[in-house]
């Protein structure tokens, strides 16, 4: 059963804007709750970093940028992620980008607020009235009530709060639910560093990642990348407690630390699934009926994996969900425990 004490953090920062490329005011929030726990906290560009007693014993990685938009002029408000990537198209080259185009319906009259991002100070709310892909900039554009006298630049936050329901959590969960897990590591002991990286739904995330390590890695950058994995339908979400990968469409991931988490996983008999296998096999199927492949995926890891030259590689362990980037993504209450006790004991292991 998850404790209290989680979901109690998980509710208080789930309402806490972090719209991507305007994460600041997150920062300070998690500042404070690492810090209560005590945790040494450092602020980077693009980066936080919090560390225990033994720094380089277990290292973990959340990104803690969630979609949003951003103001662009007068009454006009675009998808933050392609704004803060710097660029204007759509590549196909990532699961994000392949479903953009299927939901936009999703937002429809979604309540949403907009914030000062390095305070959060409120900034007024509205509604989402409509929501298109724009033929000539090909980003998602949107039309709000209520936030008409808003100026360039402020960046716009869906209003969000945790829901429990039928032993799920749901709510704008990527990545809010893996940066509450590490933060409530801290609370149970936790010796090693949590980095917590911005505007990774932008692509941009891995370059502060892989400066911190350029500056202070240590002899090993084993790193474990945390993060929700989108599956179309609670039924096969619920298929496995857990979802772990070899590679994305980037890079490897390192054998060894695959396998350890896998060989976690059957020591505490936490079922689990290859997300790139899975992904793969789904293709074949799509090839034969004459249908488009997706993506495996382009992953925080596999970014960093793939420019770091060797000096960083790890794995990923992520929570199976539903409802991909909307404000309904869901997750098993029994999945977040298995996450939570499966990193824990990863700590410990990496440790030894």
């Amino acid at each position: 059963m998850l404790s209290s004490d989680f979901i109690d953090l998980l509710k208080l920062i789930i309402r806490q804007p972090s719209v991507v490329g305007a994460e600041h005011s997150f920062f300070r929030v998690l500042q404070r709750e690492l810090e209560e726990r005590g945790a040494n906290v450092t602020w980077y560009e693009g980066l936080l970093v919090a560390q225990g007693k033994k720094p380089h014993s277990a290292m973990f990685s959340a990104h803690i940028d969630r979609h949003g938009l951003i103001c662009t002029g007068p009454n006009e408000f675009q998808y933050a992620a392609f704004i803060a990537a710097n660029r204007t198209d759509l590549l196909n080259n990532s699961v994000s980008e392949e479903l953009i185009t299927k939901i936009t319906e999703r937002f429809q009259s979604d309540p949403v607020f907009a914030y000062e991002p390095w305070s959060g100070a409120y900034r007024g709310s509205g509604v989402i009235r409509n929501s298109y892909v724009c033929e000539f900039r090909n980003n998602l554009i949107f039309e709000i009530d209520g936030l008409e006298d808003v100026v360039a630049g402020t960046p716009i936050a869906f209003k969000d709060k945790l829901k429990i329901s039928n032993n799920r959590l749901s709510g704008q969960l990527d990545n809010v639910l893996s940066a509450a897990v590490l933060v409530h590591l801290f609370s149970l002991g936790f010796e090693g560093t949590a980095f917590f990286t911005a505007q990774e739904e932008a692509g941009k995330s891995w370059r502060y990642l892989l400066e911190w390590f350029r500056r202070f890695g240590g002899s090993t950058n084993r790193l474990f990348v945390v993060d929700t994995s989108p599956f179309p339908d609670i039924e096969t979400a619920n298929n496995q407690l857990l979802v772990l990968r070899e590679k994305d469409a980037n890079a490897l991931f390192n054998k060894e630390s695959t396998k350890l988490i896998e060989d976690l996983c059957n020591k505490n008999n936490l079922s689990y699934l290859y997300k790139d296998k899975y992904v793969e096999s789904e293709n074949e199927r799509l090839i034969y009926q004459g249908e488009k492949p997706r993506s495996l995926g382009s992953t925080e890891l596999g970014r960093i994996v793939a420019a770091s030259n060797g000096l960083v590689d790890g794995t990923t362990i992520q929570v199976p969900t539903t409802g991909y980037h909307t404000m309904e993504e869901s997750a098993s209450c029994e999945s977040i425990e298995a996450f939570i006790s499966l990193l824990s004991e990863l700590s410990i292991d990496t440790d030894s």
